[in-house]
């Protein structure tokens, strides 16, 4: 291999390492659709941003490194790997706003100033936000930039099943560019990865992955719609609406708390999630929702692993279908594991897999 500075010229990599994708041929999509490797050089990746370049970020937990991608002869594959910060504090999220890249860490919220022109010597992470908890259970954080420009980042249950004193627990908050005006946007939320504003009505959808130690089916995971602030989603007292939970539901009624939108399976664990606004892909697809279910660790037969579509009419959901499939072989083998969705430029979307370290691309071509 051959580095300049954080840069990693993926030419030096001999040609096996794209022939060998033998087994992308065992993910199953609906006629019409192909799903190839843009990368396989980016460990534990997780959450992406796509940048007003084309430039894509990918945030990282185990890693702690954050990356930049290039296709710069525009063929569907990466064919730069920077490396733009290292250390970190599990920065799963990132977001592009105004030239600069936002990185959320567990504890706190970071930027890269001027990301775009500095890619092969990126700046040091300057500090915006300094105050989130520390807890590394459900510490992770996603990033979003929302309709009204503010920085919108989830705060995990610090546990399976609990009540904290500390009302920012089980919360989405939001707050300015700057790091000023933090406040809690909806409560009740016990882990959410993913979220996304509709593109016809402006409202929020969010995933939440349900608790453990109910059962291989139950609770379900949720996705939340809200389209205000101050709504409470039922966590710790309720779960998918109408399940109370046998240690706190006694305190609080489900009748009290807005129930999911939709339901997917228990343990499927979706994090990531994106509305497609394209038109690479069939009509039927624009304003639809895609997302990525990371599959169950403590089911007695797994389930998830894919990417599934949520057909919405009218902005609201109605039903939902497998687009992807194919992580989970039948006997059991695991292939690799969903984490987030990246539409591009083109119509394309990329899918990130923390198990692979790698990012696929699924794009339309009949």
């Amino acid at each position: 291999m051959k580095f300049i500075g954080s840069l990693l010229l993926l030419s030096c990599f001999a040609a096996s390492a794209w022939a060998d994708q033998a087994w992308l041929a065992k993910i199953k999509l609906p006629a019409g659709f192909h799903i190839t490797l843009y990368t396989e050089h980016t460990p534990n990746a997780r959450s992406l941003a796509l940048g007003e370049d084309g430039t894509v970020y990918v945030g990282t937990l185990a890693e702690g490194k954050v990356y930049a991608l290039r296709d710069e002869d525009h063929d569907g594959k990466a064919d730069k790997v920077l490396t733009l910060a290292s250390g970190l504090n599990a920065p799963n999220g990132v977001a592009f706003l105004k030239g600069d890249l936002y990185i959320a860490e567990i504890h706190r919220i970071v930027k890269l100033k001027d990301i775009s022109s500095h890619l092969s010597n990126p700046p040091k992470p300057e500090v915006v936000y300094e105050g989130y908890p520390t807890e590394r259970h459900h510490g992770w954080k996603y990033l979003r930039v929302g309709p009204d420009g503010k920085l919108y980042v989830p705060v995990g249950a610090p546990c399976n099943i609990c009540l904290s004193e500390k009302e920012i627990y089980a919360s989405l908050t939001r707050l300015d560019p700057d790091g000023r005006n933090l406040e809690i946007y909806a409560r009740g939320i016990r882990n959410s990865v993913g979220l996304d504003w509709h593109p016809q009505t402006g409202e929020l959808f969010f995933t939440d992955n349900g608790r453990d130690l109910l059962g291989d089916d139950a609770p379900p995971e949720e996705l939340n719609a809200a389209p205000k602030a101050g709504m409470h989603f039922g966590y710790p007292y309720c779960h998918g609406g109408d399940i109370s939970d046998p240690e706190f539901g006694p305190r609080q009624a489900c009748s009290r708390f807005t129930p999911p939108a939709w339901k997917f399976p228990a343990h499927t664990a979706p994090p990531g999630l994106r509305l497609y606004r394209g038109t690479q892909f069939p009509a039927d697809y624009r304003n639809q929702l895609f997302v990525a279910q990371h599959g169950s660790w403590n089911r007695s037969v797994p389930q998830g692993y894919r990417l599934m579509l949520v057909r919405f009419k009218e902005g609201k959901p109605i039903a939902d279908e497998i687009f992807a499939q194919g992580w989970l072989q039948p006997n059991g083998e695991v292939l690799g594991r969903p984490v987030d969705i990246l539409e591009m430029a083109d119509g394309s979307i990329l899918v990130s897999d923390d198990l692979k370290g790698a990012i696929y691309r699924i794009a339309y071509q009949p």
